[in-house]
């Protein structure tokens, strides 16, 4: 019988040091890179964080690994700090342990997804995402 997505869920969180949105802005000042993995449909909804560079969750790894010949230019080491986030935090906790399994050791999420950056009232992006295919 499987665990279940809650326990997956869990498990996946137990390895992460996550951060509240707050905590995600001075990240961001210390050099941490955003990334965003949510659909076109939901950034248009919920708006755009400042700073984040958007990367479709089924490439993120392939992104995201220094060592791959499709990373991004900011894939610059296994050292980087990343911070996925998604609308309400449960996809990115998932993204973050499976960048962790890739060796990215401080890959995490934020608590609460975009939804708690709103409602922590900090700002949106006031020009358009930073997509990367």
């Amino acid at each position: 019988m499987s665990p279940g997505v809650e326990a997956l869920l869990e498990q996946a969180r137990s390895g992460l040091q996550r951060l509240t949105p707050h905590e995600t802005v001075e990240a961001l000042r210390g050099g941490a890179l955003l990334v965003d993995t949510r659909s076109d449909r939901h950034r248009r909804e919920q708006g755009d964080l400042p700073g984040a560079i958007v990367i479709d969750r089924t490439v993120l790894e392939w992104r995201l690994d220094p060592a791959s010949p499709w990373r991004i230019p900011e894939a610059t080491g296994y050292d980087r700090q990343i911070v996925v986030v998604c609308r309400h935090g449960y996809s990115s906790s998932l993204a973050a342990a499976s960048l962790q399994a890739l060796g990215l050791r401080r890959a995490t999420d934020m608590i609460g997804g975009v939804q708690a950056w709103i409602a922590a009232g900090l700002p949106l992006a006031d020009h358009p995402a930073d997509v990367r295919p």
